[in-house]
Order: C-alpha cells, then structure tokens, then sequence
C-alpha cells in the first residue's frame, strides 16, 4: 500500500513538474534569449522550484555554517543522490548561476532549454567536450557566474541508500585556476523523498535538509593542490552525511 501510494505521488509530482513548467516556458524562452537576462531566468527557475516545492509538499530546510554573499562567484560541490537536487540549488544559488552536467539532459524536456542556454552540458566520455565545458566554466566564473556542479560525475543509480562516490578533479582544478571558492554543499536525505528519478521506489512529501559549509578559498594554491582540496570537500561532505 505505501509502495501504491508513493509512485501516485510521484506522478503527481511529475504533473506538477510539467504543468508549471508549462505555465513558466513562456517567461523562460525569452529570458533566455540573451545573457544579460540570465538573471531573470534564474529568478523564474526559484520561482518554479518554490512553487513545485509547495505543491508537491516536498519543502526543505537549509541551514548555513556561516553568511556569506550568494551573488558572488563561487563553484558549490554537492553530493547527488535526487532529481530534487536541481531544484534545491535553484533556491540555494543567487545571480547569473549556472549548471554543468551530462549532455544526455540536452534531450530532456524540461531542462533542455537551460542546457542549450546558460547551463552547460558535457560529455564525460570525451576530453574534447570536457575541455570545451571547463573552458566554457571558467571564462563564466570570471564573469561573476556561479557554477552549481556534482563532483560525483552523476547519480549512483545502483545503491540506495546510496554512498558517496569518489570526486572528478575537474571541478578543484577550475575552482583553483580561476582563483574561486568552493562551498561544499550537503544534502543529507532529499533520497529519501525521491531516489534518482523515484521511478524504483517512487517519492513522498517531507521536509529535506541540506547543510551548507562555509567558502573554502582557492587563493595561493596551485593545481598540485587540487587533490589535497578535492579530499577537503569530499571528507566535508562526508562526515555530514554519515552523521544523518
């Protein structure tokens, strides 16, 4: 019975998701039109997020180790366990945000039209592309662009509850050749209200609770350092997932 009544409300969630994007699209195939209203589209996918948030009944609750400017420049590295994870960054992040992730959601129909605009799409089986897309990264963080990518490389789709998988380089590298904090991001359980996609075991409303750690700066290391600061990260993120 409540394996019955969470895949019901997975595709309600999933109707949610369609219909305000439905409602949205217009406001974001204009925004997206030109860079100087990245700002803009951003505002509408918290807008989008917010209201998805509190129609679906999945709320979450984010506490910060420390205050600090949203709107600046940082790479945040999370953990990534749930489709929900979108979602959270697009409240977490603030200004011209942007995304790195596997080009495969360039043929997704919601976020396909992010990932043909602001957001940046890779494929990881290719250095070429890898390179284009850091590339790419890093002349946007020089522009103030926050970048929201998961060092895991993707969801563990086969383990749940899932286990933190090892960190690519790549995003450390980035962080320390631009000269841009990092601020690890926790999210403790938002796999418990949906795994992956929730096509296994479906999803349920509740309450997810996402730890964000304070700015860890890049200034004075050099990429010889990148792995020293990639263990750094990861053990943050680490200890609080074992703690919840």
């Amino acid at each position: 019975m409540i394996r019955l009544l969470k895949q019901v409300h997975r595709f309600y969630f999933l109707f949610i998701i369609l219909l305000f994007f439905a409602l949205f699209y217009p406001f974001y195939y204009v925004a997206a039109k030109r860079a100087e209203w990245y700002g803009i589209l951003n505002k509408l996918r918290a807008l989008n997020s917010f209201l998805c948030s509190i129609f679906s009944g999945i709320f979450f609750r984010f506490s910060y180790e420390t205050e600090y400017d949203r709107s600046q420049a940082y790479v945040y590295c999370a953990n990534h366990t749930s489709n929900l994870d979108i979602m959270i960054f697009c409240l977490i992040a603030k200004g011209r945000f942007h995304f790195m992730g596997k080009d495969e959601l360039l043929k997704n129909p919601v976020l396909k039209i992010f990932f043909k605009t602001i957001d940046i799409p890779v494929n990881r089986e290719s250095k070429m592309s890898a390179f284009r897309a850091f590339k790419r990264a890093a002349i946007n963080l020089e522009e103030g662009m926050p970048l929201i990518i998961f060092p895991e490389g993707g969801i563990n789709g086969n383990t749940c509850p899932p286990q933190l998988s090892p960190f690519k380089n790549g995003p450390f590298r980035l962080a320390i050749e631009t000269n841009t904090p990092i601020v690890a991001v926790s999210i403790t359980d938002a796999w418990k209200k949906m795994w992956d996609d929730g096509a296994k075991y479906g999803t349920r409303p509740g309450i997810c609770d996402i730890y964000i750690h304070a700015p860890i700066a890049t200034s004075g290391l050099t990429t010889d350092d990148a792995d020293v600061l990639k263990e750094k990260v990861y053990n943050l993120i680490d200890r609080k997932l074992l703690k919840a």
